[in-house]
Formats: C-alpha cells, structure tokens, sequence
C-alpha cells in the first residue's frame, strides 16, 4: 500500500466515523426527546439516566443494523467528494492511474466496515435481544405484556392472559393436554404460572401452576405432569419457555444465523417463509453492500464536476431505490409469492450487472 493509499484510506475511515457518529447521535437526540416523558416516571434522575444510557446504548446497535451499507455508501462518496474538492483525483488520473486503481484503497474501507454490519448482527443483537424487546417505559419489567401460544413437543398447548417479565410469571396460563394422554384431553386453567428455568433441579424446565382449577386427581395426570399440593402443578415443557410465549411474531430477526438454521428445521407452517427468507438475506447480505456501494461510486464518478450536495443527493436516491427494491422482494418471499432463496438473491441478480454497466463507464 502506497502513502497515497494510506491517505484516501484514513480519509475514508474519517468520513464514515463522521456518518456513523452523525447519524446515530441524530436519531438519539431526536427519539429521546421525542419519548422524553416516558424515561420520566416513578424514579429518581440518576436511575433514569442509567436507564437513558442502557437504553440507547442498545438501540443504537439496532440502528447501526440496519443504516450500516447506507453509511459505508455515504463514507465512501464523501471521501471521493473531498477527493474531488482537494484536486487530488484529477493529477493521478493525469498521470496515467486509472480511477479504478485511485478507488482501490476506498473499497477496501468500504468492505471492511460492511463487515461489521453481519458481525454486529451475528454477536451483538443475540446478546441483547431481550432490552430490545423491552419498552422504554418499562426498564424493570413490570408492565403486563401479551401472550402469545405456543406448542410444546410434548404435544401441550399453553396460552395465557398477560405475563410480567420481571418475575416470569403469566397470569391465567391455559394448559391444553393431547388426547393420548392418561386422562384424554384435559383442560387446566392457571390464575398464576411461574416459569422455572432448567438448572438441574427436581421441579426445573417447566412451569409451576398455582390456583389451578380443576383439582386432577394422581391417576389421571399426564406425564410431564406433577402434582405438588392442592391446586399446585409442575408442568415439564421441553421448548416452551418464558421467552417463547412472550417474544413478538418477529423475534427471530434478533437470533443468529445458526439459530435461524435450527428454527428452519421446526415445523411451523406459518412462520417458515418469514424465516427462510431473514435466512437466506442473511447470506445475501454482504453482496448487496456491495453492489450499493459499487453503484453509488459508479453515479460519483460518471460526472467528477457535479457538486458534492447533488451527489449526496443521487446516492440518497439510489439507496432509496436499491432498499425499496430489497423490501419489494422481501415481502414476496415472506408471503409465498417467490421462493424465499429466490427472494433474497434477486436484488443481486438484478443489480448485479447494473453494477458492472455502471463501472464500465467511469472515466478512466
């Protein structure tokens, strides 16, 4: 790497921290005193500060997610913005350096900060999946949050009323057994239910039922039934755990690509497109950076006297149709209108050789 290569190389390192910082402290500012009120309830300044601080210190992880390729884009075209400002693209190309070999060190900026975006996703979100479902105005996890069913591989469904985070608990949790049990099918109904998370322990892995009605007698309790007292179960569940029946429709996009994987081999019929096609994104990813930040370079240079306002413009442009694009397909994929591989990897087939048109046509 030349000392030339070093410069366009820190430069750009400079423009896309300038972007990041920019845009992350602006959507900061303007959600927290847009939901100023909701930090602001029951609690002293020094907590709710803890809880400002730990609130977007995670979202901006979130934000980074998915604005990641669109700052790399905007690094990238302020970098040869200043190039162009500075002179210093015109006497290399004078002397005989083709742009493409100017961009060499830009792109190689522009591939490793687009690495961070699958990095962040892959081990940053699964660790903070929980605050991000969160509700800011509810940091200690009090408020009654819904319910969703859910079936466990034992063949019972559970459905309740509302869950509180904080203590685990749901109130009025219905308990449907199959037909094959001892009893047939059987129907408990739960005024509170505790989960117990698997730590090795006798009465762990399942749910504690309290104030269950009806009372079952011992003969007739399934099997992954045990009764504790008088209106008191434990109930054995091999998936169902706290986290299944109160997470969103959309919480997988918050696991990793391995779990995604593993969540793709469950049968669930009404979920699988959603899944496969986050899954299949997930791979496509990287090359569709690539391609956005490629086409941005492309509209650049077509045109080195344009002003650096007006390229700001056309790249705002472009990402707003390459994502339209991307969404457009995502949609199709997730509602069975294409195969989800199909999907995700048509942006790319797509845009693809409109790329390699648009680099063919830099000036050189």
């Amino acid at each position: 790497m030349t000392t030339l290569d070093r410069m366009f190389f820190a430069g750009y390192l400079r423009s896309y921290l300038i972007v990041l910082v920019s845009l992350l402290s602006l959507y900061v500012i303007v959600d927290l005193f847009t939901n100023l009120d909701d930090f602001s309830k029951g609690a002293t300044f020094v907590e709710n500060a803890r809880h400002i601080g730990w609130y977007y210190a995670t979202r901006v992880s979130q934000i980074f997610d998915r604005l990641s390729e669109a700052i790399t884009l905007l690094g990238a075209m302020f970098t040869i913005a200043w190039m162009q400002r500075n002179n210093e693209l015109l006497p290399q190309l004078s002397a005989g350096i083709s742009t493409r070999r100017v961009l060499r060190p830009v792109l190689f900026g522009a591939i490793l900060t687009l690495a961070l975006g699958p990095l962040n996703q892959e081990l940053v979100i699964p660790r903070i999946a929980e605050d991000l479902i969160t509700d800011r105005d509810d940091p200690d996890g009090v408020k009654n949050t819904p319910v969703r069913g859910a079936y466990d591989p034992t063949g019972v469904h559970l459905e309740g009323q509302a869950a509180v985070r904080r203590d685990k608990m749901i109130r009025y949790l219905w308990v449907t057994f199959p037909e094959g049990g001892p009893s047939g099918m059987a129907h408990l109904t739960a005024k509170e239910a505790y989960y117990v998370p698997p730590d090795g322990g006798a009465q762990a892995g399942g749910w504690m039922l309290l104030y269950t009605t009806p009372d079952l007698s011992e003969g007739a309790l399934p099997p992954n039934l045990e009764r504790v007292g008088v209106g008191k179960y434990f109930l054995r569940t091999r998936e169902v755990d706290f986290d299944s029946v109160t997470r969103g429709a959309n919480w997988f996009l918050f696991a990793s690509t391995p779990k995604m994987r593993e969540l793709l081999a469950k049968p669930d019929a009404r979920r699988q497109p959603a899944v496969a096609t986050a899954f299949h994104m997930r791979l496509t990813r990287p090359l569709i950076g690539i391609l956005l930040t490629v086409m941005g370079l492309s509209v650049i240079l077509r045109d080195q006297n344009r002003h650096v306002f007006i390229n700001a413009g056309l790249c705002l442009i472009l990402c707003a149709v390459f994502y339209a694009a991307v969404y457009g397909c995502k949609y199709l994929g997730e509602n069975d209108f294409v195969s989800p591989p199909l999907a995700a990897w048509l942006p790319v087939l797509v845009f693809g050789p409109l790329a390699v048109a648009l680099v063919d046509a830099i000036h050189t």
